[in-house]
């Protein structure tokens, strides 16, 4: 019964870590979607929204805290239970690029800037498809599509590059852009920050199925069945 009790609460709390996925995943397409569309108004909703992702993050923390001490889970289950943290913290951190972009919005109305707009929106949605991924290899317990997952962020960063050298030639072209220039690769680097932080996630479904805290780059290094075991 004490078993059943504890896997129900523990099923939970995931299901709402993944509600939370849901909410930065949301908020982070549409603070894309506000500097696309210049719409101030959502901008300034994202700001408020944070709030809620905040309370969300500090909601399951706190169910999770419980959890470990009033169930005392020991091996594999605490390692998923210190995942589940891990994961939840990620995802607040994901939820402060979308605010932070939207706060980007405010500052560099009116658009002059667009071509480097569509790049950073292609890094926007393939970064968020990790996140998707990524839970779901997490879910699964999928060691192969973590590591597969991990390895996409090397696309994510050559958008990333492709926007920052864009940037510096209009910079060069025109030096009275350099402000807006400046915003703009802020809201980049937030969204490759966004896909590092997936393949934190991506490290925590390894850490969780085989008990080994590493880093992907080292796990890399490894045979790949030994990085599955």
């Amino acid at each position: 019964m004490l078993r059943k009790m504890y896997e129900a609460e523990l099923s939970g709390l995931q299901d709402e870590i993944l509600a939370l996925a849901s909410m930065v995943e949301t908020s982070v397409l549409a603070s894309i979607d506000a500097l696309e569309r210049m719409d101030l108004t959502l901008a300034r909703r994202l700001i408020r929204d944070d709030l809620r992702i905040n309370a969300k993050r500090f909601e399951i923390e706190a169910g999770l805290l419980t959890l470990i001490a009033t169930q005392g889970p020991i091996a594999s289950d605490l390692r998923h239970v210190a995942a589940l943290l891990e994961i939840n913290t990620e995802l607040e951190r994901i939820g402060d690029y979308a605010k932070g972009n939207a706060r980007v919005v405010l500052m560099v109305a009116p658009l002059s800037l667009e071509e480097p707009v569509l790049t950073i929106d292609i890094m926007g949605r393939k970064a968020m498809e990790m996140l998707r991924e990524a839970l779901d290899a997490f879910v699964r317990r999928d060691v192969e599509k973590a590591l597969a997952i991990a390895d996409r962020d090397d696309d994510v960063d050559a958008l990333y590059e492709r926007v920052y050298r864009h940037l510096l030639d209009e910079i060069v072209r025109d030096p009275v852009q350099i402000e807006q220039a400046n915003h703009l690769l802020w809201i980049a680097h937030n969204l490759e920050r966004a896909a590092d932080r997936v393949t934190n996630i991506c490290e925590r479904t390894i850490f969780t199925v085989t008990g080994e805290m590493r880093e992907i780059d080292a796990l890399a290094e490894l045979p790949r069945d030994r990085a599955s075991v």
